[in-house]
C-alpha cells in the first residue's frame, strides 16, 4: 500500500512517501518560497524518487491544523484535488500530534508547540502507551508561550519551533525535568503518513464535501478588510 503524506502548516514545507507503513521517502522543505510554488513540484520529485506514479497511490494523507491559514489552505485544497482527480481516500491529521513523534518513543510526557505568530504558540500534549501508539492528553490551544506550564514532578519533552523559539520562557515556568528539542523543530510528512495510516484502520477518513482545516484562532479566518479606491 502506498501512501503520500504532506504538511503545509508551518513555515516550512514536508512531502512523504510510504509503503505498507515504512518510509520510502521523506523530505522537509525550507526554502523560503510560498507553499503553493513549492508543493506540487514536492509532490512530483516524492513519486519520482519513489519509483511510482500519482495515480498508484493508494491513501492521501495532509496535516489539517492547527497552522498558518495560507498553508493549510494551500495544503487541503492539493488534498481535495488529489481526491478528485484520483477517487483515492485521504486523512487528515494534526499537525501537533504529527510534531509529537519527533520526541521518538518516550515515556515523558510530549508537549507539541508550534510558533502560531502573534507573540502566540499552538500547543498540545500526548503520551505514548506500551505500543508506542500517541495518545492526546490534553485539548489544542492557542496562548501565550508564557503560559505553558509543568509541574515539578512531571517529565516533559517540548518539540517544535515553538519550542525552540521560546526555549527560555518555557524553562521559567516549568519544573526541573525539561527537556528542549532543539534540534529537530519541523513537522515531517513521514509522521502525517504514520498516523494516518493508524486513522486509516479505524475507518477515519475525510468526506470531500464536508473536511475543512482546523483553526485554533478565529482570526485567522477572518477575509481582510479591503477599503474603496
Amino acid at each position: 500500500m502506498l501512501t503520500l503524506a504532506f504538511d503545509c502548516s508551518s513555515k516550512t514545507a514536508s512531502v512523504a512517501v510510504l509503503r505498507d507503513g515504512m518510509i520510502v521517502y521523506d523530505i522537509v522543505l525550507d526554502t523560503g518560497r510560498n507553499h503553493s510554488e513549492v508543493l506540487l513540484p514536492g509532490i512530483n520529485q516524492a513519486c519520482q524518487e519513489s519509483g511510482c506514479k500519482i495515480s498508484e497511490i493508494d491513501l492521501f494523507a495532509c496535516a489539517i491544523g492547527p497552522g498558518s491559514f495560507t498553508g493549510l489552505r494551500i495544503g487541503v485544497s492539493t488534498l481535495k484535488g488529489l481526491m478528485i482527480a484520483q477517487g483515492k481516500p485521504a486523512v487528515g491529521v494534526s499537525s501537533l500530534a504529527a510534531l509529537a513523534l519527533n520526541a521518538g518513543r518516550t515515556e515523558k510526557t510530549i508537549c507539541s508547540v508550534m510558533d502560531a505568530g502573534r507573540g502566540q504558540v499552538y500547543t498540545a500534549r500526548y503520551r505514548m502507551n506500551q505500543d508506542g501508539a500517541l495518545i492526546q492528553t490534553g485539548e489544542e490551544k492557542a496562548l501565550s508561550p508564557d503560559r505553558i506550564k509543568q509541574g515539578d514532578d512531571e517529565n516533559v519533552v517540548y518539540v517544535g519551533d515553538g519550542a525552540v523559539r521560546y526555549a527560555d520562557e518555557i524553562r521559567k515556568k516549568s519544573g526541573k525535568n525539561v527537556l528542549i528539542d532543539l534540534e529537530n523543530p519541523h513537522i515531517h510528512a513521514s509522521s502525517v503518513g504514520i498516523l494516518a495510516l493508524k486513522k486509516l484502520s479505524q475507518g477515519d477518513v475525510l468526506d470531500l464535501n464536508r473536511f475543512t482545516p482546523i483553526y485554533l484562532r478565529s482570526v485567522d479566518v477572518q477575509t481582510p478588510k479591503t477599503t474603496a479606491s
